[in-house]
């Protein structure tokens, strides 16, 4: 879920951060230009982890500030294909869940990944919120935030920038990952321990 991965980055260290210890000063830079943004195929950056290596401190002409070029460490959050992960629900819509892990909340069930039979409905206690029911041996299961959910991850997708976007639509997420809930073990904590009960 977590990885090391290795940058090399030339950046400019403004003169309000010369005061500090050098690898200070550009640690700073680092997680101001890479903490909580997410590189293509890389993942979410979450942790300037050190640095590796530091070169130049060239001052260009009418620039009082050092340019460096720098090989760091950083932390990423990229989860694989098959994962699974126990989240948190954070809404649902006709469409299907979004999760959440807190620090990333992105994460899509899509309909057809939903534990079957299964309806969506009103929520009884938000008329603007829709809610999922999985029906089993005839009970029924309504998925909501009362604990965890585990998924498996089944795609990462980095969608690009759209040029234009309607007012109303959802804030762009540069990283989505698509995840199942449609197998044993998945799905609300709740429901298995409901199952080892019965047994």
């Amino acid at each position: 879920m977590f990885y090391l991965s290795e940058l090399e980055h030339s950046l400019r260290v403004p003169p309000h951060l010369l005061n500090l210890p050098l690898e200070d000063a550009i640690k700073s830079v680092l997680q101001n230009v890479f903490l909580d943004k997410v590189l293509v195929d890389l993942g979410l950056c979450v942790s300037v982890y050190d640095i590796k290596s530091i070169e130049g401190g060239i001052v260009l002409p009418g620039d009082g500030a050092a340019t460096y070029k720098v090989v760091f460490r950083i932390v990423v959050f990229r989860p694989f294909v098959g994962e699974v992960i126990a989240a948190k629900f954070k809404e649902s819509d006709t469409n299907g869940l979004r999760l959440t892990l807190g620090f990333f909340e992105d994460i899509y069930v899509p309909v057809p990944l939903i534990p079957t039979p299964n309806r969506c409905e009103p929520d009884p206690y938000n008329r603007k919120q829709m809610r999922w029911v999985w029906v089993f041996e005839g009970q029924e299961y309504i998925i909501d935030d009362s604990c965890q959910i585990k998924f498996r991850v089944e795609g990462i997708s980095y969608p690009s920038v759209p040029i234009e976007r309607a007012e109303d639509a959802k804030p762009f997420a540069p990283m989505v990952i698509t995840g199942n809930i449609d197998d044993d073990g998945l799905g609300l904590v709740s429901w298995w321990d409901s199952f080892d009960e019965l047994e």
